[in-house]
């Protein structure tokens, strides 16, 4: 199993010439992020991930988490670990400096979360999540409840969750049957939640739950959903903690992979009632929490980012030590010089690399529009961020199955082994295209919301300015990059219009698309942000001839991408195309 290194000159390479961080450094209350800074930061970033929460991945998940009682006991290996991820600062990094956070930008603190999800993928779910909840207390959450909460989960001192599915609700919140009763000032929540991440374990002091339920007499569905603070601990109105609240987690889960991660089942109000407080208005609970869903969405696109670089980093290194095969020539040659195991690792890279662009790309227009006063152009950053949200979510995740099972594929039968570690990339990397929201589901919010909501619009806009950086690569030389995204372009155009105008009569037809076209995108924009790359790295070795093979490596990536992987862009528009009748062929009962 491979050291991890933290890939910080790809990283500087897309801050400095692809998403123009510099542009985000002048933005108000992001000027202390000089470059200077930044640099420190990400230096500083992976050696922390690299040398302390590296080493535990493989350990971690043999240790795993269990249950004795009512306490989960986590990975022996994690005890001092989370102590050092919050002495360091790191869940505070892009929190707001009134609560104790740094105030970063949040395209540098994605950066160093991708190299902490590459680390060790279950243990960084536990601050990924906390950061989901102190991003809907700070939108929601009373100004009483902010200075109790905001401070100590910034800190990482409490670790938050959030609580939405039910035993018989699953994806549908509408069936959550949790209940809140209002007593004095509170209520006592009564039901139970599973699949909860991080639900119970000892490494924070207190755990703030986040959790939907119905107060009495609520409307039906997803209208008469609430969202109620419920802590581990209660605590007085200084935040001191004071007795155990009525929570309990009565199972966890043995699954497939993140096994350091303790995903439980909790109870709440067995015996008098959880003592919980409500969040925002009553039967607002949904909108309340889509601000951490959301968040969460855009992060576990980003771990597919992760596990996927993982994945690759000891892919490459097994390739160059395995000695086997021939090439002419040369006999008995490490497996790296072959061209079908040079093929995957191009394919790896390409989707890691285009992944990365299209991610951190979201970011971006995070920090913009939290910092841009214009009424404009803060719309037109949330129209781009809720466009890329589904497609980050569900493509990145897609692509990280495929690429850590090429992990497995290059290592040969040794990746079938779980001694080399190649195993657990592709075992920890299953939940992603399923949890915060299926793939189908991410398809779904793209096209049954995001396209038919504005008719297109956000779509077109993105469409535009994708050619834009097509027509630049043209000048540059890069033909064959151009040419390839013109007709992914051409391919999202004909598709966006079908989608627009498919028949009403037949309800499947969209569903049935969706997800093709989610896919469809997803390699456009990620093919077109290579190409951006390409176009710099050019730029840079025309100035400078005596630059690193780095730049050379990027234009190669870019070409094979736009050779190699927008080719399949052409099957989505087909399948698109052809509609839902094959799908729906058989009837339900007759499988």
């Amino acid at each position: 199993m491979t050291i991890y290194k933290a890939p910080v000159e790809d990283i500087k390479f897309l801050f400095d010439h692809v998403l123009n961080f510099q542009e985000i450094s002048k933005l108000s209350g992001y000027e202390d992020a000089s470059p200077d800074l930044v640099e420190a930061i990400l230096e500083q970033a992976a050696k922390f991930y690299e040398q302390v929460l590296s080493p535990t991945n493989k350990i971690a998940d043999y240790q795993s988490s269990r249950l004795e009682g009512n306490k989960v006991i986590t990975a022996p290996i994690l005890d001092d670990v989370y102590k050092q991820l919050i002495e360091g600062g790191w869940p505070g990094l892009a929190c707001c400096r009134d609560f104790g956070g740094q105030g970063m930008p949040a395209l540098l603190a994605a950066a160093t979360d991708e190299m902490s999800h590459s680390a060790n993928m279950a243990f960084s779910l536990c601050p990924m999540l906390s950061k989901g909840v102190v991003t809907a207390l700070t939108l929601y959450g009373s100004e009483k409840q902010k200075e109790i909460y905001l401070s100590k989960l910034i800190s990482g001192t409490w670790s938050g969750t959030m609580n939405l599915t039910e035993p018989q609700a699953g994806s549908d919140l509408s069936a959550v049957k949790t209940s809140a009763t209002p007593v004095d000032g509170h209520y006592l929540l009564s039901g139970q939640k599973i699949y909860i991440t991080w639900g119970e374990h000892e490494l924070a002091e207190n755990i703030v739950h986040l959790v939907l339920a119905r107060i009495p007499n609520a409307p039906e569905g997803v209208k008469g959903i609430s969202l109620f603070i419920v802590p581990k601990f209660l605590i007085d109105q200084d935040g001191n903690i004071l007795k155990k609240n009525d929570i309990s987690c009565i199972g966890i889960e043995s699954k497939l992979g993140i096994h350091a991660s303790p995903t439980c089942t909790m109870s709440f109000g067995e015996n008098d009632g959880a003592i919980g407080y409500l969040v925002g208005p009553e039967n607002q609970g949904l909108a309340c929490m889509f601000a951490m869903m959301n968040e969460a969405r855009l992060a576990v696109g980003l771990q597919g980012v992760s596990v996927s670089e993982r994945a690759y980093q000891q892919a490459v290194a097994f390739s160059k030590d395995r000695i086997q095969g021939n090439v002419p020539g040369n006999k008995n040659v490490p497996i790296i010089e072959h061209p079908d195991v040079r093929r995957m690792l191009m394919t790896m890279r390409g989707l890691i690399e285009g992944g990365r662009a299209l991610t951190y790309s979201a970011y971006m227009h995070i920090d913009h529009k939290e910092k841009l006063d214009e009424e404009q152009k803060v719309s037109y950053h949330q129209r781009r961020i809720d466009l890329l949200t589904p497609i980050i979510k569900g493509w990145c995740t897609e692509n990280s199955i495929e690429v850590t099972s090429l992990g497995v594929q290059i290592h040969g039968g040794m990746g079938f082994i779980e001694e080399t570690g190649a195993a657990q990339h592709l075992r920890d990397a299953r939940i992603l295209p399923i949890y915060e929201g299926t793939s189908g589901i991410q398809a779904l919010d793209l096209v049954g919301r995001k396209l038919m909501k504005d008719q297109g619009r956000s779509i077109t806009e993105l469409l535009a300015e994708l050619n834009g950086v097509a027509q630049e690569a043209k000048k540059y030389n890069f033909e064959d990059i151009a040419v390839n995204i013109e007709i992914s372009l051409k391919a999202c155009k004909e598709a966006t219009a079908l989608l627009l105008n498919a028949e009403k009569k037949d309800w499947s037809t969209v569903p049935a698309a969706s997800f093709n076209m989610m896919m469809l995108l997803g390699g456009t924009v990620a093919g077109t942000m290579l190409a951006k790359s390409a176009v710099a790295a050019d730029a840079i070795m025309k100035q400078n001839p005596d630059v690193s093979i780095f730049y050379k490596n990027k234009i190669s990536t870019a070409i094979f991408f736009a050779e190699h992987i927008l080719p399949r862009n052409i099957g989505y528009l087909r399948a698109i195309k052809y509609g839902s009748k094959s799908i729906m062929a058989i009837h339900a009962k007759d499988f």
